[in-house]
């Protein structure tokens, strides 16, 4: 199946502790059906000092459940994304305004 979110999407979260919140992919695992979101979903890891890092509370992007995400439309709505031929090109639209994404 084609990827219907991919890295640098801008999406809002639609269900969980974080639902409203927007931001842009900064990765998409296709095979867990999870993707991680600048801001969202962010948790504090505990690291331990190294010769590289200060070590301390360190806030991490978790990865959210693609079914929770939907893609921002050029109003800034939420929208569902189609598939269609440009062409003799795929393209991804956006269902609510039909724009090219």
């Amino acid at each position: 199946m084609a990827a219907k979110l991919k890295k640098g999407d801008k999406v809002v979260v639609l269900a969980g502790k974080d639902k409203g919140k927007q931001g842009e992919i900064s990765r998409v695992m296709p095979k867990d059906g999870k993707a991680i979101v600048d801001g969202v979903n962010v948790a504090i890891r505990h690291t331990k000092q190294s010769q590289t890092s200060q070590g301390g509370r360190v806030p991490k992007a978790m990865p959210i459940d693609i079914s929770n995400l939907a893609i921002l439309d050029k109003n800034g709505k939420p929208s569902r994304v189609g598939f269609r031929m440009d062409g003799d090109k795929k393209v991804r639209f956006a269902k609510t305004t039909g724009d090219v994404i």
